[in-house]
């Protein structure tokens, strides 16, 4: 429902003051500018300025700007997409609010600039503080990497973007596996991530604290598959978006805190037990408070008994500002009672305060850790939110595991075997936030994990190339039912007219082609990288797979009547491109602007090249390829690569709204709002005809309440001529 509907249905009674009908009633518009229309929100809370004026997180003397900062509304930030196309400065701040940017007419075509790029994953509009735990990581394309709290997922496409750095390699040897406990947001993750079309994303529905491991095939062995990367971003107070999340001012407690530090310190330890040696966690949040913070990392490097340590990256950020961590704090329960010590906690407290959130006593111990060596963003430093980061690296295996592999190469010949360790004695799923620390349950122990795997499978109850979801008698399934992942057998005879028509390369991996469905026919062919199929194909009993995988072929309506049944589709066709060998027509620059503004121009509008390319090519599915021009400055200068469909006497493109917009501003066009409106030259409205074939049932349908990665983004009424997900009806 759009912006407006919503605004039409809110009840008069319910209207916020200041928003009355009439002109003496505009929401005080004249007072605040783009601001108004909502009463003011006092943004003054004595309990936060006590507790962290006691805490001097703060350098002295700078406590009035630090406060300052925070009443500001917080600027806008957007980070473009790196591995597609822009070389440098990838981040850029402006010093408008997002409320601004939303509302002031002067910027209306900027902010529709803003949405329609970040639609077709050219730009993420990220805040600034968040950029940089994914920066710590230091990701190489052969990580293995997991996002233990991904959701909404602005990180995780950073991740997947560095994966892809270079972007003449189709298939990286690493991937993401990015989880989150809430069903619901999984899909906004799955959104997030679709934008990127990356085969080597996964998208996981677990607790991660109690995240199960997986095992992967190693040469005919089951191994666990231990991560090169971790990002453990945790759930926390978010104190530090006080600048956005105005909310937090009246809502302030240390309660909050005291109630994640619980969880937050078993979400971390679940991530350090599945960090491979050698590799880098990096633990953050968006709080300023030492007991989700310092008090976490100490208690975790304390149990880890020197498999853990704290990295100096003092030096990967230039430019960063930021305060040391602290290495003496104290715990305030909500009423304003101090303790500096567990010994001094009465018996009644105990449920509420824990004796990790204290600092170390130990002199020697405390200095060890290196405390200091944590980051501490402050608003007023650089004009951002507040934040915390804090990069791990593992010496040795955890002391409750037994012998682990090392950390991964770019060689998967170069794996250790590993031995196989006892049950993990932190796995807990709290249920109720006041409940974090009395409730855990004992997870099942690697071994018998691999055991019942090879049951199983020797028992048959596993299906060759099936990963569906869990059985509910192992785990209990919120949210939508997902559909299964079926690998397509190298022997199906839907492949070979595929490869013979567009002579696919006979490196194609064939193998990790895989469908949503195990009856009827294949309306939709995904593919995923090879790590990722493996992990898909050795997990299915203990993991719940919400997406993954990104379409790359697409059944016509009247496919028989061609010679492949199988058309391409835009969100992978940039995966497929180097494996395919016929069907591709180079287009000039000319070309590419009619193809994108015209629905279906026929080939005399086309330049001479063009035709004597089509005329000659059988109907059906074609690639359209632009080369840059090097001699001609003027030309643009990046490759594009379309989907399009060749017809009797025209050629259409399958190219969703957003990214056609995206290659027609890079090509110095721009269509205004107003055009589209009145049914102008023709950027993003449906073509004629392009309704859902006759009698297809589409998986989008099927799964577009379920936010597939197979639902193309800014799909709607005004979606580009042959957008591909609506299985369009093709030109004859």
């Amino acid at each position: 429902m759009g912006r407006r509907s919503r605004g039409r249905r809110l009840p008069q009674q319910q209207r916020p003051e200041g928003a009355e009908d009439g002109p003496e009633g505009g929401g005080k518009r004249g007072e605040a500018g783009w601001e108004g229309g909502y009463p003011e929100i006092v943004k003054e809370n004595k309990l936060f300025e006590h507790y962290y004026q006691e805490l001097k997180i703060v350098p002295e003397g700078e406590w009035d700007q630090f406060m300052g900062a925070l009443r500001e509304p917080l600027p806008a930030t957007l980070r473009i997409t790196g591995y597609k196309r822009y070389p440098e400065e990838l981040a850029w701040h402006t010093n408008l609010s997002r409320k601004i940017l939303r509302k002031s007419p002067q910027l209306e075509k900027f902010h529709q600039f803003l949405v329609s790029e970040t639609e077709s994953g050219n730009i993420s509009r990220q805040e600034a503080v968040s950029m940089i735990p994914p920066l710590l990581l230091n990701v190489q394309p052969h990580h293995k990497i997991l996002d233990m709290c991904a959701a909404p997922g602005s990180k995780t496409t950073q991740l997947i973007e560095m994966l892809h750095a270079d972007m003449n390699v189709p298939f990286p040897e690493g991937f993401v596996i990015a989880n989150d406990v809430d069903n619901k947001r999984c899909y906004l993750l799955v959104h997030q991530a679709k934008r990127l079309s990356s085969p080597c994303i996964m998208v996981v529905n677990h607790d991660a604290s109690s995240i199960p491991r997986l095992l992967i095939d190693v040469d005919g062995r089951k191994e666990i598959l231990f991560y090169d990367r971790i990002l453990c971003d945790v759930p926390c107070s978010g104190d530090g978006t006080m600048r956005k999340n105005i909310d937090v001012w009246k809502k302030w407690t240390t309660l909050n805190s005291l109630q994640l530090h619980g969880l937050q310190l078993r979400i971390a330890t679940r991530g350090a037990e599945q960090l491979a040696e050698g590799g880098r966690m990096v633990y953050s949040t968006c709080s300023l408070n030492p007991i989700e913070d310092e008090a976490v990392i100490a208690s975790l490097l304390e149990k880890s008994e020197g498999a853990l340590e704290l990295a100096d990256v003092s030096s990967e950020l230039p430019g960063l500002k930021w305060m040391p961590g602290i290495t003496q704090w104290k715990v305030m329960t909500k009423d304003g009672q101090w303790f500096t010590d567990w010994d001094n906690v009465p018996h009644s407290r105990h449920t509420q305060i824990r004796p990790t959130m204290f600092p170390p006593k130990d002199p020697e111990k405390l200095q060890s850790m290196h405390l200091e060596r944590c980051l501490r963003i402050l608003p007023h430093h650089q004009n951002t939110g507040g934040f915390f980061v804090a990069v791990l690296v593992k010496k040795s295996s955890m002391p409750w595991n037994k012998r682990q592999q090392k950390l991964q190469g770019k060689s998967s010949e170069s794996r250790e075997t590993t031995q196989l360790g006892p049950a993990d004695p932190t796995e807990g799923k709290p249920t109720d936030p006041s409940k974090l620390e009395s409730q855990s349950v004992t997870g099942t122990g690697d071994t018998e994990i691999i055991q019942t795997t090879e049951n199983l499978e020797n028992n048959g109850n596993k299906r060759d190339g099936v990963c569906g979801p869990p059985p509910s008698k192992k785990m209990k399934l919120f949210g939508f039912k997902e559909d299964p992942f079926v690998f397509i057998p190298e022997d199906d005879p839907l492949l070979p007219p595929i490869e013979k028509f567009y002579a696919l390369d006979p490196s194609f991996p064939k193998m990790n082609l895989l469908t949503r469905t195990t009856e009827g026919k294949k309306r939709q062919l995904y593919m995923v990288s090879k790590e990722l199929r493996n992990v898909l194909l050795n997990n299915s009993e203990r993991m719940k797979v919400i997406n993954t995988g990104i379409k790359v072929w697409c059944r016509n309506n009247s496919g028989e009547e061609f010679d492949c049944a199988f058309r391409l589709a835009q969100e992978g066709i940039y995966t497929l491109y180097p494996f395919i060998n016929s069907r591709i027509i180079t287009v000039s620059m000319e070309d590419v602007k009619t193809l994108l503004t015209q629905e279906n121009p026929f080939f005399r509008k086309l330049s001479s090249e063009t035709y004597s390319q089509a005329k000659d090519l059988a109907k059906g599915s074609i690639v359209l390829k632009y080369e840059p021009d090097s001699a001609n400055p003027d030309a643009l200068q990046c490759p594009i690569v379309m989907c399009g469909w060749r017809g009797k006497a025209s050629i259409r493109t399958f190219v969703p709204k957003n990214e056609r917009l995206h290659y027609l501003r890079m090509m110095g066009l721009e269509v205004s709002a107003e055009k589209k409106k009145e049914g102008a030259v023709l950027v993003g409205e449906s073509a004629g005809g392009a309704g859902q074939p006759e009698g297809e049932v589409s998986e989008e349908q099927r799964a577009g309440a379920a936010g597939s990665l197979d639902a193309e983004a800014g799909c709607d009424s005004d979606t580009a001529a042959g957008c591909d997900p609506t299985g369009a009806e093709l030109p004859r």
